[in-house]
C-alpha cells in the first residue's frame, strides 16, 4: 500500500463532518487527522497539521473557504484544496478556481465520487461536479490576461505592490535570479519599458489593489 492521504475537513454542519470522516476514515489509504467547523480554526488546523488534502466548504464562519485556498497558496503550503460546497453560486465556483483548488464538489456527489476526488486531489487531478464544470466551462474564457504564467501574475502582484526581487523572492520562497527571469518576461509579454508601467497594468487589470 502507498502512503497514507492525510486529510483535514472543514465543515459548519457537524452531522456532514462526522458522515464524511466516516467515509474517508474507512478507505486504507485515507486518514482524517483532523477537522474544524470555523474558518479560522481551519487554516490554525492547516498549518499545524499540514495536510495532504484541505477538504472546505466554500461558506465558513469566520473565514470563508475561498479565503482559507488563497491563504493556503500564499504562504506556499503544499495541501491541495478540495472544494466541497451545497452551492455553485459563480463567486465561489470562481473563487476556488483562482485560489488554486485542485476540484470542486457538490455535497450531493455520491461518496464514492469524494472519496475519488480526495485520491486524485493528491495527484493534481481535478475532480469537478458536472453543475459546476457547466458553469465554469460557460464563462469567457479569461485565462491569465496577456499570455501570464500562474507564477507571472504573482510575481507582478508583488511588483505592483512595490517590492523588489529580493522581497518577491522572499515572499514567494523562490531564488532571486527566478524572479529577475519571471519579471523579464513580465516585461516583454506586457511590451512595457518598466516595473511601474507593469504595476500600472496589473492595478487597470484588477489584479492588483
Amino acid at each position: 500500500m502507498g502512503e497514507i492521504i492525510r486529510v483535514v475537513l472543514a465543515d459548519d454542519h457537524p452531522a456532514l463532518r462526522l458522515g464524511l470522516r466516516v467515509l474517508l476514515d474507512q478507505a486504507p489509504d485515507v486518514e482524517v487527522v483532523g477537522e474544524a467547523g470555523d474558518g479560522v480554526e481551519t487554516l490554525a488546523m492547516i498549518e499545524a497539521l499540514q495536510p495532504d488534502v484541505a477538504v472546505l466548504d466554500c461558506r465558513l464562519p469566520g473565514m470563508e473557504g475561498t479565503e482559507i485556498a488563497r491563504e493556503i497558496r500564499r504562504r506556499g503550503w503544499p495541501v491541495r484544496v478540495l472544494a466541497l460546497s451545497s452551492y455553485d453560486d459563480d463567486r465561489y465556483v470562481q473563487g476556488m478556481l483562482e485560489a488554486g483548488a485542485v476540484g470542486y464538489l457538490l455535497k450531493e456527489e455520491a461518496p464514492e465520487t469524494i472519496l475519488a476526488a480526495v485520491r486524485g486531489a493528491v495527484r493534481a487531478e481535478g475532480y469537478w461536479s458536472p453543475a459546476v464544470a457547466a458553469k465554469a466551462t460557460a464563462w469567457p474564457p479569461q485565462g491569465p490576461p496577456a499570455g501570464l504564467t500562474r507564477r507571472e501574475v504573482e510575481v507582478l502582484r508583488l511588483v505592483a505592490k512595490g517590492l523588489s526581487n529580493a522581497g518577491i523572492a522572499r515572499e514567494l520562497g523562490i531564488k532571486e535570479r527566478t524572479v529577475s527571469f519571471h519579471v523579464s518576461n513580465i516585461l516583454k509579454k506586457l511590451k512595457a519599458t518598466s516595473r511601474v508601467e507593469a504595476a500600472v497594468w496589473a492595478k487597470e487589470q484588477g489584479l492588483a489593489p
